[in-house]
């Protein structure tokens, strides 16, 4: 019994260690977010602010910064438009695609989902500049629709494997014996099955939902002005030729990270449920 006990001490020590390590980042983000000017370039780092300042909040809600005035509202607007239309969207026609291929097998339908994950292996750098040329010659650049889009295309895979998965791990005998009750095709995919799998649909929009929240390297060449630029585009307004606003940049993210945060917190359950769904089976 020692010896488990100390076993047990151990993995919990060794779990925080790395989640603290891990945690680094957003706290040194928050700590530059709120210190004093004169504290954020000093060598060596001051890891404590000596005071704590709301400057740069202020400022970004209204003021202007170092850099120039920053449009805030438009690139918050911007993000959640972008990233609700293309995370229900995904979500949609992610679930319906899955419940197809778990219930249909064919080598052309195994070739095409094999096709899927293999498109979705290309990383976002590779795909940008593609992106960027169909998208000018299709008038989608610089547009809310156009992210829309690209993020949509690039979320169904990952959504459409997970549902699959999901959608394979329930018996075809419960949809036989929801025809016998006098259900329909639909009737017993969204009475039936689809509440079956509500936690592997948390799990995947909570997946494509953060995906979509923090991409760069595709909006980063699909947005151009103010009129399509997400959060993640518009932290270079606070850079120019010779200085960086630190402080500026750091309070936008730290603004970045309370609704994914939050996001995460209401649904963690769900997604605990939906990844570890089947497990013991």
């Amino acid at each position: 019994m020692k010896k488990k006990k100390v076993i047990k001490t151990l993995h919990y020590l060794t779990t925080y260690l790395l989640l603290s390590l891990f945690a680094i980042p957003a706290i040194w983000i928050v700590l530059t977010s709120v210190r004093p000017d004169k504290e954020i370039n000093t060598t060596p780092p001051v890891w404590i602010p000596s005071e704590i300042t709301l400057e740069s909040f202020s400022k970004l809600f209204g003021g202007n910064t170092s850099t120039g005035s920053i449009p805030f509202m438009d690139y918050f607007t911007n993000t959640v438009m972008v990233t609700v239309f293309s995370t229900l969207i995904a979500l949609m026609i992610g679930t319906l695609a899955g419940y197809y291929f778990s219930r249909h097998q064919s080598k052309t339908l195994n070739s095409l989902f094999l096709g899927m994950m293999l498109a979705r292996a290309i990383p976002g750098v590779a795909l940008s500049l593609p992106l960027f040329i169909v998208f000018s010659r299709l008038g989608l650049l610089d547009k809310i629709s156009g992210l829309t889009l690209a993020y949509t295309v690039m979320n169904i895979p990952f959504t459409t494997w997970l549902m699959q998965g999901f959608f394979k791990e329930i018996s075809l005998e419960l949809d036989e014996a929801s025809f016998i009750d006098g259900c329909t095709r639909w009737g017993s995919f969204f009475k039936v099955l689809l509440p079956l799998t509500y936690p592997g649909l948390a799990a995947a929009g909570i997946f494509t939902f953060l995906t979509t929240w923090g991409e760069f390297q595709i909006s980063s060449m699909l947005s151009r002005t103010v009129a399509s630029k997400p959060f993640t585009v518009g932290l270079f307004d606070f850079t120019t030729q010779f200085t960086v606003d630190w402080r500026g940049m750091a309070s936008m993210a730290v603004i970045m990270l309370i609704p994914t945060t939050i996001f995460v917190l209401l649904v963690q359950k769900l997604l605990i449920r939906g990844l570890t769904m089947g497990a013991t089976k």
